[in-house]
């Protein structure tokens, strides 16, 4: 299940699990299971997406994570701009912007920066979401300390083993709990036969090596959850993954799944 939040339906306000392609009505995000709070400065190239319009203002219309890889480049999840989640084509979203240097989503610190366009990964299949991963441009730059590298294919950080962080404003309990300050949890990377073995074909979800990774915990109790869609998985200092699919939250035997960065072809941007 894509771990965004969807749109809202006739004013409701109800957040809900989502399965594959068809996300139930929901009004905010949710945060990472197992995690703890931690500040924006810490890791100032996480942000926020955001559209009022399309999903209120009670945590600044929040609806899905993104990472900054340069000064007017944020990669998410190409999930994030479906018509289903947003309630209409993302090009009819006129207040979709990214939320920069902001812990908390109902303070008014950092700067709400508008998106100037968007790019979707052509390969993104919405059925198995394979090449999850879609591309935002924004209409002023931010500083260029706020950006991570992106590992390249072959990086350290994707050997099984390696410890990661997950961040996000998601689900912290994976039944509704809904905290408003950015939070991180600590996962480990999993082997590609770890990841088949927990998604194998016609499942609930099936694992595609070439362009997913998965991670979490063997006890679990550590993972990302509903609305931490496109959000970073860091390690060694460097983005690995961006959330994408997982069944349930938390669980030891369901590891998270991500957006294998490396392996998708995206413009470049300043």
């Amino acid at each position: 299940m894509p771990r965004c939040i969807a749109r809202a339906v006739s004013g409701a306000a109800a957040l809900g699990v989502i399965a594959l392609g068809a996300p139930l009505p929901a009004a905010a995000d949710e945060v990472v299971i197992g995690g703890q709070p931690v500040k924006i400065s810490d890791s100032p190239w996480v942000v926020a997406l955001s559209s009022r319009d399309r999903f209120g203002g009670t945590r600044a219309g929040q609806f899905c994570g993104g990472v900054v890889v340069g000064p007017t480049t944020v990669l998410t999840a190409a999930h994030c701009l479906r018509s289903d989640v947003l309630g209409a084509d993302v090009s009819k979203v006129r207040d979709l912007t990214v939320i920069a240097d902001r812990t908390e989503l109902r303070s008014t610190a950092g700067e709400e920066i508008p998106v100037s366009a968007t790019w979707t990964n052509p390969g993104y299949d919405p059925g198995t979401n394979a090449g999850d991963l879609a591309v935002l441009t924004l209409s002023r730059p931010l500083p260029a300390a706020s950006a991570i590298p992106v590992a390249a294919a072959g990086d350290p950080g994707y050997r099984a083993g390696t410890r990661a962080t997950v961040y996000g404003w998601g689900d912290t309990s994976g039944g509704g709990s809904y905290p408003t300050a950015l939070r991180a949890a600590p996962v480990s990377v999993l082997s590609d036969a770890a990841c088949t073995r927990a998604y194998p074909p016609n499942s609930d979800g099936t694992y595609e090596a070439s362009t997913m990774l998965c991670a979490g915990d063997s006890r679990g109790g550590h993972d990302a959850c509903q609305g931490d869609s496109g959000g970073p998985l860091v390690a060694q200092g460097r983005l690995i993954g961006l959330v994408s699919w997982g069944n349930g939250c938390g669980q030891a035997d369901s590891p998270g799944v991500y957006t294998r960065v490396s392996a998708i072809a995206r413009p470049s941007g300043g």
